[in-house]
């Protein structure tokens, strides 16, 4: 697609792969629209990039209506969900806390699937539209006290699957980008210590930069799923 006329929805764009991206599309030409749930963070991320914003939860059905039918209103139309939200919480079996564990469900699986299905009712009477759903190589393979977050990217996964499955004959290219460790504030918020800038490891550019190249095809094809590693990580 031409990035010009993209009309453009990403959750969880207040920071990391999410501005990363609206940045680099607003760039393009594209009208891009986030979705966050502090507004603070929601606020400075959108004044900064010079874009639209809408303050949502989107594990919570009445909000993910909302923002489509909102962002759809503010940019004149909607042909680009970016399903960016997502957050991990890591612990052993034995001690994984069911709160936590329902919470990433909550955004991770819930949220998506909710924003997928009210776009895909904008994209299905136009007969056209792109959603790109951001999971992990933890959606690849398990790991040690990855249990609750590594089961919802192979849920988002299998999901992505279905749609694509569902969506191909309305001309809606559904794809999917599995980042290994990227350097954003995802560990500071599971929980766990801010770790030193490493110049060998990836950054949120790197991910954007695949999002807006799978976009650019020509809407004749597209690529299903990206897995994006470090060449050589220290």
């Amino acid at each position: 697609m031409n990035l010009q006329d993209a009309k453009v929805l990403i959750t969880g764009g207040s920071s990391g792969i999410g501005y990363e991206t609206a940045h680099r599309l607003k760039l393009a030409g594209a009208s891009v629209c986030i979705t966050g749930r502090n507004p603070e963070k929601l606020f400075k991320a959108s004044t900064e990039l010079g874009i639209t914003r809408i303050l949502a939860d989107v594990s919570k059905e009445e909000e993910a209506i909302r923002a489509v039918q909102e962002a759809h209103a503010q940019m004149g139309g909607l042909n680009v969900l970016i399903n960016n939200a997502g957050f991990g919480h890591f612990s052993s079996l034995e001690n994984l806390n069911l709160e936590q564990f329902d919470a990433m469900w909550a955004t991770n699986v819930r949220g998506a699937m909710l924003m997928a299905r009210e776009a895909c009712r904008v994209f299905i009477p136009q007969q056209s539209g792109n959603i790109i759903n951001i999971s992990s190589t933890a959606g690849l393979s398990g790991f040690a006290n990855g249990s609750g977050y590594v089961a919802s990217k192979f849920a988002l996964k299998g999901m992505t699957e279905c749609w694509r499955a569902e969506l191909r004959k309305h001309n809606i290219r559904v794809m999917l980008v599995n980042p290994s460790e990227v350097q954003t504030d995802f560990f500071i918020r599971s929980g766990q210590e801010a770790r030193p800038y490493n110049p060998s490891k990836l950054e949120a550019s790197e991910i954007a930069h695949v999002i807006l190249s799978m976009l650019q095809m020509r809407d004749v094809g597209f690529l299903t799923e990206a897995t994006v590693f470090a060449t050589n990580p220290k």
